[in-house]
């Protein structure tokens, strides 16, 4: 057989794949399976988690949906929290990629176009065009399926033979939480809010930690998390249902707030409760993609406070860092991986995606016999 005889037999072959057809209209169905071309590849995906954005896009959020163009293009294979192993080299790709068949790799969430002013700078996280992995259709289809092509302007990373699994599965996220932390340029005497101990969240506590602050505070509404928290270094837990969180954070800084508020809770709320609690020319890096809008009044920014307000996009150069503190076990994905689920179980992975019952939830593409 020919290689183009066998790359015509594999392109005929089906696979499964959760598809999105718009809001909660996400179904299992069987497709085309991809095939490479020129630079590109295809992975046998391994594991694919589902993101707080996923819950909000399958929810209907605006910021997905609204307006006449909207971001999503379906029908698309959602996911972008993915990894997997290389099943399948289109022409050039081994060179162009510096890897080989069989090896366990991951993808970075954004497809950039490497020709707009952003991704020419070197800023490609920013790119213009800002295609996402499991977002638009063809261009970037995502990880929930048993395979997944990817384009030649992806950026791609090996993945350590001594990494676990479910460690694997959290480098995506794991890379947003080391961006976010770096960009609140944590020093050695300041006083660092986390605010929501969701998966990044939790991670963030990790990375945070790391930087060895004075003192390192988080505030979350369920206390197993913030429980979890503790136990990746917290110094501080605060769950505000029950605690008063600006008396208490007042208490630990004379009465100023805090130096580093990070806003990781995904609710309007969370950026008016950072607002107060930090302190004035303090810096507030905003990570949590909203499902409404979070109306606040500005002048504290400018007028009372002069804020230094950082916004915080996904993992840019931070893959082999967090492929690195994995490797030296100084990040874990352990009790942040709650659920594992596989692909025919969407339903049911969703469900308990969007809930409190669940942290990290993985979907991974075995077979429903097992």
């Amino acid at each position: 057989m020919t290689i183009n005889e066998g790359t015509a037999q594999r392109s005929n072959r089906r696979m499964t794949a959760i598809v999105c057809h718009g809001p909660e209209d996400y179904r299992v169905e069987q497709v085309e399976r991809p095939v490479p071309g020129e630079r590109e590849m295809v992975l046998r995906i391994a594991s694919c988690g589902i993101c707080a954005s996923d819950c909000k896009c399958w929810s209907g959020a605006k910021m997905f949906w609204g307006g006449s163009n909207p971001y999503v293009k379906p029908p698309v294979i959602p996911g972008h929290e993915f990894y997997g192993h290389v099943d399948e080299l289109g022409p050039g790709a081994a060179e162009h990629f510096g890897i080989g068949a069989g090896d366990r790799v991951i993808a970075e969430q954004i497809v950039p176009c490497d020709q707009c002013r952003f991704c020419r700078s070197g800023k490609y996280w920013m790119c213009e065009v800002h295609n996402i992995f499991g977002f638009q259709r063809v261009v970037a289809d995502g990880g929930m399926a048993e395979y997944m092509r990817i384009p030649r302007t992806a950026r791609v990373h090996k993945i350590d033979d001594g990494i676990s699994a479910d460690d694997a599965a959290i480098i995506e996220p794991l890379s947003c939480a080391i961006h976010t932390v770096n960009r609140g340029d944590i020093q050695l005497d300041d006083v660092v809010v986390i605010a929501g101990s969701g998966p990044i969240g939790l991670m963030m506590v990790q990375v945070a930690k790391l930087k060895t602050p004075k003192q390192l505070i988080v505030i979350d509404m369920v206390d197993e998390r913030l429980e979890l928290a503790k136990l990746f270094g917290a110094d501080v837990i605060i769950n505000p249902r029950k605690q008063d969180a600006l008396a208490i954070v007042h208490s630990l800084t004379e009465g100023y707030g805090c130096d580093v508020y990070i806003e990781a809770t995904g609710s309007p709320s969370g950026v008016e409760q950072g607002l107060n609690l930090i302190r004035k020319l303090g810096r507030f890096v905003e990570f949590s993609v909203f499902g409404a809008p979070a109306t606040i009044d500005w002048s504290i920014i400018g007028d009372r406070k002069e804020l230094d307000i950082r916004g915080a996009h996904l993992g840019p150069y931070c893959y082999p860092i967090a492929i690195n503190l994995l490797s030296r076990g100084l990040v874990t994905s352990k009790g942040i991986v709650t659920h594992r689920y596989r692909l025919d179980e969407w339903d049911q992975a969703i469900a308990v995606a969007n809930s409190l019952d669940s942290i990290k939830v993985l979907m991974e593409a075995r077979s429903s016999k097992g």
